[in-house]
Formats: structure tokens, sequence, C-alpha cells
């Protein structure tokens, strides 16, 4: 009778190191497969071109898909035919546009201008005030006792943020190189948005047609958490970001902020980026507002941390919730390391590129677990009925 149970325990046992070797070949093969294709990379250059080319348009298309399709849904479930709450939505968007061009375009137009032009200018009586601050008794008492001198730090600081910028102006001339490429993907991307209004809701199941009938329903259960990941974000950060350029130029306003207008814009515009975006945002303000008077400077630090707190505390809690359940620190490193391989593309789709990843990867670990088996607790190797339980003795001082 002990003879079945050991013999059990040992196939068990047999049957678990077979498992841990099939997953050991299956890291030994993807290793393989990776080798190979920088080996052979040269032969993926024809896609590479295709994808960089069909990409711009897609990535336009989808982001304004899910920024319209629920205006679309609303007007469906209204009784409207989907093509004529189509043409409605479209019709809508080129009536903001003329008005936009019209109403707001001269006017930004303006202060975008007369920024350029005075931003030098604010630059150095910003580097002046600066270095008076630095050079005066103050500062150099404390450059003496402490041992460092706040001028060369000032001056190194200036020069790595001259290095930065160079980098990404030259970026941005490139960028302004493929102007072409831009203007076509903005052409093409209202085609593209149209077909995607309309059939959207049929793509999915298209798409799960070509895959075996067991996995489409893990399948379309990624999908869907994939789509609701995106449109999540996408509609809440846009949604945050505007909200944030209103309260930023309503205070700006209120204070009599030069270039208010644009100011706002850039401060929405980088809000894009988690994080990050509003402390590059508030650079253009501090150098503004500093030059201006100390007490502007103060006024629009006051300013641009109530509607940092009401954006924190209200906004963002109501509209993005926590859908992406994503750690702020994690947030960060993925918009640096995205930032330094893929450039400023990089740092605009690193969250929802992660959070679409990290949806991909969670599904693919929890699927392996169910098929594998590693992770299952065998009983008759935890417990073994034969084995002899030694019960402990607590002993206690009189």
């Amino acid at each position: 009778m002990s003879q079945a149970p050991n013999g059990m325990k040992k196939r068990s046992r047999l049957l678990l190191q077979q498992k841990h070797i099939t997953f050991l070949f299956v890291l030994l093969m993807i290793g393989l497969i990776i080798l190979v294709f920088t080996k052979v990379s040269y032969v993926f250059e024809p896609l590479k071109i295709i994808v960089a080319t069909v990409s711009v348009p897609i990535i336009l298309a989808t982001v304004a898909y899910y920024l319209l399709n629920p205006l679309v849904d609303i007007l469906e479930r209204h009784k409207v035919k989907r093509g004529y709450s189509i043409l409605f939505v479209y019709v809508l968007i080129m009536g903001l546009i003329t008005i936009l061009i019209v109403e707001i375009i001269p006017v930004v137009r303006e202060q975008i201008m007369g920024l350029i032009e005075n931003f030098p200018l604010y630059s150095k009586e910003a580097q002046e005030l600066f270095e008076s601050w630095f050079g005066s008794d103050l500062f150099s008492q404390i450059q003496q006792n402490v041992g460092v001198n706040v001028l060369d730090i000032t001056q190194d600081i200036s020069a790595k943020v001259a290095t930065f910028f160079n980098s990404t102006f030259k970026g941005i001339g490139n960028v302004v190189g493929a102007v072409t490429e831009f203007i076509l993907a903005f052409i093409i991307a209202p085609f593209i948005l149209v077909y995607l209004l309309k059939d959207g809701k049929k793509l999915p199941q298209f798409l799960l047609n070509f895959l075996p009938v067991k996995y489409r329903p893990r399948t379309h259960k990624v999908m869907s958490e994939m789509s609701h990941q995106i449109s999540s974000y996408i509609r809440g950060q846009i949604i945050v970001s505007f909200c944030i350029g209103i309260l930023l130029y309503i205070g700006y306003l209120i204070i009599g902020l030069d270039y208010s207008v644009v100011l706002a814009i850039i401060a929405a515009c980088t809000s894009v980026v988690p994080y990050l975006g509003p402390t590059i945002a508030i650079a253009p303000a501090i150098i503004v507002a500093i030059v201006t008077s100390p007490f502007m400077l103060v006024k629009m630090i006051i300013v641009w941390t109530i509607v940092q707190l009401i954006e924190g505390k209200f906004i963002s809690p109501q509209i993005m919730g926590k859908t992406l359940k994503i750690h702020p620190i994690t947030i960060i490193f993925v918009i640096l390391v995205s930032g330094k391989i893929f450039g400023v593309v990089g740092i605009i789709l690193a969250v929802p590129g992660y959070a679409m990843l990290k949806v991909l990867v969670m599904n693919v670990f929890q699927w392996f677990k169910e098929s594998s088996e590693l992770y299952e607790v065998d009983p008759e190797i935890i417990e073994d009925p034969n084995e002899v339980k030694t019960e402990k003795v607590v002993f206690k001082e009189n």
C-alpha cells in the first residue's frame, strides 16, 4: 500500500520536471527567433517603410474615432441613422474648424509671433536677473561657506538646456522636412475615420475570423480590454488637457500675464504627457512672469498651483478615474524610456502603448498558467499521508 503513493509522488515530480524543461525549451526557441530576426533585419525594411507610412493616418483616425464614436452612438440611439450621424459630426467639426480659423487663429498667431520675437530678450533678461541674484553678497557668502560656485552650476545647466533645445529644434526641422507626409496623413485620416465610424464595431469580429475557434473567446477579451484602455485614456487625457488650458487661460487673464492664450495652449498641449507635461509647460510662463515683475511671478505660481490642485483633486479623479491602474513611478519611467527610444512620438504614445502591452502580457501569462499547470498546487507533493507528523511542544515558565 505504501508503494502506490510513493509511485504517484515520483510520477508527479517527473511531470513537473518535464514541464520545467518544456518551459526552458520555449524560452530558448524565442531567443533563437529573436537572434535570427536581428541577423536578417534588412528583410523587414520594406515592411518598416509601409508601417511608417500608414501608421500616422491610422493613429490620427483612431484617436478621432475614440473621441467621436460616443457622439455617433448617442445620435444613433435617438433613431438617427448611423450614416446621417457621421455626416452631422463631420459638419459640426467643419464648423468648429471654421470658427477656429476665423476667430481664434489670428489672436493666437499674433501672440505667437510676439512671443517668438521677444523670447530671446526675455531669456537674456532672465539670465541677467539670475546672475545679479547669484552675484549678490548673500550668495557670495553662501558660495564661500558651502564651497560651491552657483554661477558655474547655472552656466552648466544653461549649456545643457541649450544643447537639449538645439537637438529638439533639429528634430523639429526633420519633422518640417517631412511635412508632405503629414499633409497626406491629415488628408487620408478623415477617409479612414469614416469607415471606422461606420464599420468599427464589425472590425473585431472580422479579425477573430482568422483565428482558430478555441482561441477566439480569449482573444476577444484581450481586444475588448485594450479598446477600453485606449478609449478611456484618449478621451480622459484630452478632456483633462482642455480643462487645464481653459483654467490657466482664465487665471492668466485675471493676473494680467502677457501671452496668456499661447501659454495656456502650450500647457494644454503638453498636459497630454502625464506628470512631465506640466513641468515642461511652466518653463515659458516662468520666464515671461519673472521678466514682467517678481510680483507677477508670485501670482503666476499661485495660479499654477491652484489649477494643478483642481486638476489633481477634482478633474482627473472624475474623468480619468483609475482606468489604467498604472503606478505614477511606472508612468514616469515608461515616458522617459519611450522618449529616449522613439523621440517625441514615443513620449506621446508611451502610456497608452504600455497599457495595451500590459493587458496583452497579463492575458498571455494567465493563459500560460492555465495551460502549463506549473502554478497548480499538487496536494500529493505538499502533503504526504505516510509522513510522520510531529507536534510542537511549547514549554511555559512557571
